[in-house]
């Protein structure tokens, strides 16, 4: 809207000038029965341009633009060309009025020009009255250009053909309902640009564009576009005709840029690389947009091969034929020798120092848009003049939006390209070349990228002569982390990164998240810097194993030896030997030992829940029984000893209520109570340990300290009664003994959990099952070989000490000993 603002306030100004332009014949002008008219920035104005009063702006002194020129002479060979034609347009000449556009806001004259009847512009008429004979435009060149003109020819639906506005706004057809256009828009150009880089994996690029309406869209979709790749915009900047380019480059060096994206005009692209050139900066890669990537002089400026690679994209240029023969013959009348001869403001070239060679060479950008514009108007009007083989009909009365709504259906073959337009008025077919300047000064097609109807993208990366000799550039802001690393942001962008290694039990998934550390499943583990996790191997010790076999049968031997020795003390119940031993007592120790066995047997195979709980039960609970009684049997010994004589009210207390039985039925009693409250709240369960060994799972069962803290506290507390007992009686006969005996199985108990616990904290392999099951019966056997089995000796072997003299005289040698 602030262009078409502009246009309103200037409207006033130039129609002064409107009246002061002269009319004989001209190159810019042709007589026929229907005119199109035609905007080409033959000059450009560099530049804002300031007045102190209205003033028009004479472009035929402004820098002249060689490829323009070519651009405005190919149109004129179109309508030439269609004009000889006896298939599109039989017998109906067109016309054209052409204008050198060379300013968005100061070349009104001419567009008015377009849009009067006789000379005079009513706006306040009826619809389709009054209207001039331009029936379409074709044109401008720049975005700006024509968010400034479209404004005036949208009034009444005069369709506008550009070649070379390109800015996204233009698809907009509720604000440009009769705009079309045969130049990709930007979207298309921003959209090749973006593989480029993807394809030889640039990272960190710089965006330089154009500060107007053309440069600033391109590079608002150049950041939507990258917005989900891999691609970082480290640094844009709009440039204008008085930018000052060395802090731009400093910039650019500072952070290590090496690709470049110059989305800009053309005058606008020669004045950045020939300041780059001057500043002596090398080591980068160029991508040019479709504006200058055709460009014909900077390839061939001394020390471009210096800057490094320069690349482009533009549309495919095709030729067309008799082109050329039409500009040798134009040039040799010199038509616009003579300023003149201009018919209007703005219609002269003074380009008598032109050579045809010159135009023929001059860069061909955009010259089949201007061929397919013009083709497209005439097909246009073909459709509406009802043309067939014998003619058009005359008697037709063709208005601007007959032939818009024409053009919006075109649909026909120019030199082998589709030539049709979208809902939006795009193009609707097409493709994009890729360039690469090489060292002849040419533009060499390199690749290209069809985007409709389908996408293809295909570069030949062999014809590439990078700067970097064989090897592809690179622009990283930080380079690719090793595999398993994950990345860690530096900074705003994410391109930018520190690289940290994953540990072990974790891996980096790239194509997820490369920025995370993934831990790895209880069932999978991995080493150091991963990218994906392995299976443990799940160990466990089963019946098989052979360790097992033999602790199995070792419990099998204990129950044998167990039920050996108890039929024994039975067969010999009432002689010394078993009366000394403990007597019934015997029993019941022999038989918890056995009892305690069962519980070797569930230290393999795969844990249950059943499985863990039978590990621990039965020996916590049975265990418990026999230390109870060798607590009773030591106290019971230095009782008879010492006690007795000294307080011999508690020894006859202690043999009436039976104390022996009375503390051996409480601490069964307690330690069953104590096990039915832990394994009620927190039994033992199956346990995976997965810590000690990041490649494999040990099934094992959890001992939970809550559970069975108690249980283990009264067995640690009866160990130290017995033990105290036990040493009180180390004085004892010397054949007598029954207290060392029962401090060395203490000993040797305490030393054989102490060796286990020291292991327990050093290893956590599968094998510790098989140690604790060892630990359990060692100390099943520790009782069984270094108490009852002597006495078993004494029993079938010294059948004499066995007496009841013999243990009298003991006890009456001590006893006199005690005495004296």
């Amino acid at each position: 809207m602030k262009h078409f603002f502009a246009s309103l306030c200037l409207l006033g100004s130039f129609l002064h000038a409107l009246a002061q332009c002269t009319v004989p014949a001209s190159a810019f002008q042709l007589e026929g029965d229907y005119l199109i008219g035609g905007l080409f920035d033959i000059h450009h104005v560099d530049g804002p341009v300031s007045h102190k009063r209205p003033k028009m702006t004479d472009c035929s002194s402004k820098p002249f633009i060689l490829s323009s020129y070519r651009r405005f002479q190919l149109m004129r060979f179109c309508v030439e060309e269609i004009n000889n034609s006896t298939n599109l347009l039989p017998n109906v000449s067109l016309g054209y009025e052409i204008f050198d556009h060379c300013s968005d806001t100061q070349n009104f004259p001419g567009i008015l020009k377009l849009i009067s009847f006789n000379g005079m512009i009513q706006p306040w008429g009826e619809p389709h009255k009054n209207l001039s004979k331009v029936i379409a435009v074709v044109g401008t060149y720049t975005s700006t250009n024509t968010l400034t003109v479209a404004p005036l020819l949208m009034m009444n639906l005069i369709p506008m053909v550009s070649y070379g506005a390109a800015s996204s706004v233009f698809s907009r057809k509720q604000n440009f309902p009769s705009f079309l256009r045969t130049v990709h828009p930007n979207k298309d150009v921003i959209e090749v640009i973006v593989r480029i880089l993807q394809h030889f994996k640039w990272r960190w690029v710089a965006f330089l564009n154009i500060d107007d309406d053309y440069g600033n869209d391109g590079r608002e979709l150049f950041i939507k576009m990258i917005k989900d790749t891999e691609i970082c915009l480290a640094y844009t900047k709009g440039l204008t005709h008085d930018t000052d380019y060395p802090p731009i480059f400093k910039q650019i060096e500072a952070q290590r840029i090496r690709i470049v994206i110059v989305f800009a005009a053309e005058w606008t692209a020669e004045a950045l690389i020939e300041s780059a050139i001057q500043l002596n900066i090398t080591d980068k890669v160029w991508i040019a947009g479709d504006a200058w990537s055709l460009n014909k002089r900077l390839p061939k400026v001394k020390g471009i091969k210096n800057i490094g690679t320069v690349l482009g994209v533009s549309q495919p240029v095709v030729k067309i034929p008799g082109f050329n023969d039409f500009v040798r013959a134009s040039e040799s009348q010199n038509r616009c020798e003579n300023s003149e001869q201009q018919m209007f403001c703005n219609q002269v070239c003074n380009c008598s120092n032109l050579t045809a060679k010159d135009i023929i060479l001059a860069d061909p950008s955009f010259n089949f848009p201007v061929y397919s514009a013009v083709y497209a108007i005439a097909h246009a009007l073909h459709n509406v003049l009802q043309c067939g083989s014998g003619g058009c009909n005359g008697n037709i009365t063709v208005f601007p939006h007959m032939v818009l709504a024409e053009l919006k259906k075109t649909n026909f073959t120019l030199l082998n390209q589709s030539i049709e337009f979208d809902e939006n008025g795009d193009p609707k077919h097409g493709s994009y070349s890729i360039l690469f300047w090489n060292y002849s000064g040419d533009a060499e097609v390199v690749g290209f990228y069809d985007f409709r109807p389908s996408l293809h993208f295909f570069i030949n990366n062999s014809k590439i002569q990078w700067y970097t000799k064989d090897k592809v550039p690179t622009s990283v802001c930080s380079q690719e982390c090793p595999i398993g690393h994950a990345k860690k942001y530096d900074g705003i962008h994410e391109c930018c990164f520190k690289c940290e290694i994953c540990p072990n039990g974790t891996y980096v998934n790239s194509t997820a998240d490369p920025y995370k550390c993934f831990k790895c499943k209880e069932t999978e583990w991995s080493e150091e810097a991963s990218t994906s996790c392995n299976l443990r191997v799940v160990e466990y010790i089963p019946f098989t194993d052979s360790g097992a076999i033999v602790i199995m049968v070792g419990a099998w031997v204990l129950v044998g030896l167990t039920a050996a020795m108890s039929v024994l003390f039975a067969v010999n119940y009432n002689t010394p030997i078993v009366r000394s031993a403990g007597g019934p007592m015997c029993f019941l120790i022999l038989g918890c030992l056995s009892l305690c066995s069962i519980s070797v047997f569930f230290y393999f195979d795969k844990p249950t829940t059943s499985f863990c709980i039978l590990r621990f039960l039965p020996f916590f609970l049975f265990y418990t029984v026999c230390l109870a009684c060798f607590v009773v049997r030591s106290f019971q010994i230095v009782c008879i000893f010492k006690i007795a004589a000294k307080f011999p009210k508690l020894h006859i207390w202690w043999m009436k209520y039976h104390g022996q039985w009375l503390v051996i039925t409480v601490a069964f009693g307690t330690q069953a109570l104590l096990l039915l409250i832990g394994y009620s709240f927190d039994p033992s369960k199956p346990y995976n340990e997965t810590v000690w060994y990041p490649d494999k799972i040990i099934l094992s069962c959890g001992v939970h300290f809550q559970a069975t803290s108690s249980s283990v506290v009264l067995l640690l507390s009866l160990c130290c009664l017995c033990f105290i007992f036990s040493y009180m009686g180390k004085d004892l006969p010397k054949n007598y003994n029954e207290a060392k005996a029962i401090t060395f199985c203490l000993l040797l108990l305490i030393l054989t959990w102490i060796i286990f616990a020291t292991v327990h904290v050093l290893y956590r392999g599968k094998y510790i099952e098989t140690l604790n099951a060892l630990a359990v019966l060692s100390s099943l056997y520790s009782f069984l070989l270094w108490y009852f089995l002597p006495k078993c000796y004494i029993i079938i072997f010294q059948s004499y000490k066995n007496t009841q003299q013999y243990f009298q005289g003991l006890i009456q040698d001590y006893t006199k000993t005690i005495s004296q």
